[in-house]
């Protein structure tokens, strides 16, 4: 009678380990999908001052409400000139992409022409995982290992819910909280004027348009992250 049992048994508990062994956390990745690009253009000063030459801020004005510049986009300045005039420089151009809600940092970008400043704009876009993932079966699975569902929720609601995508590639810089960008924020809630998202496009890399011949390295992509605040 014992004998039997075991001849029975034993091709069962090989069957329920093939079930277990069909399934790997590598088939259900719940990760995000970051992709970029990025673009550069220069804008000229005043020799030997920290003023934008004539036509150079409506250029940015133009190029920020054609959509080539956007709140969500990683924007990085390089000035050329002694340390002070270059830090005018970046701060002038800060100034003027502020009044959009757009934040700038201040980096080294290579070789900058005299009397110029580099803007690098960096646009990324999130793409979500499958979720929800069930491939896995749970009727027979003793691993105690992650189901193919798990962590699918946090990391969906993280694309969602970024402001910046870059953010998710890389971090940066800790230069200290920016009094205007908060202070703005507040007032826009508290006079019930919150900018809604940008429209979900198609194609977040499609073109942005509005900047010419202003950009080397073709137009940056034209959409955040789906859902990105601006």
């Amino acid at each position: 009678m014992n004998s039997h049992f075991r001849f029975v048994a034993l091709p069962l508990v090989l069957g329920l380990a093939a079930c277990a062994a069909e399934y790997s956390k590598s088939e259900a990745p719940d990760t995000l999908q970051v992709d970029g690009a990025e673009s550069r253009l220069s804008i000229a000063f005043a020799g030997g001052s920290d003023h934008l030459a004539a036509g150079e801020a409506a250029r940015l004005d133009r190029m920020v409400v054609a959509g080539a510049i956007r709140p969500a986009d990683r924007v990085e300045i390089a000035a050329s000139g002694p340390p002070g005039v270059a830090e005018r420089r970046a701060a002038a151009i800060s100034r003027e992409l502020l009044r959009y809600g757009i934040v700038t940092q201040t980096v080294a970008l290579g070789a900058v022409p005299a009397n110029h400043a580099l803007v690098s704009v960096g646009r990324f876009a999130v793409t979500l995982p499958t979720c929800p993932n069930w491939s896995q079966s749970l009727d027979y699975d003793f691993t105690n290992a992650y189901t193919s569902n798990y962590g699918c929720a946090n990391a969906t609601n993280l694309g969602l819910m970024v402001a910046s995508p870059g953010d998710l590639v890389s971090g940066r810089q800790l230069s200290g909280g920016n009094a205007t960008v908060a202070t703005a924020a507040v007032q826009r809630y508290l006079t019930d004027r919150v900018k809604p998202p940008p429209a979900v496009t198609a194609s977040p890399f499609g073109g942005g348009g509005g900047g010419g011949g202003d950009q080397g390295g073709g137009a940056p992509p034209a959409g955040g992250a789906p859902g990105a605040a601006p």
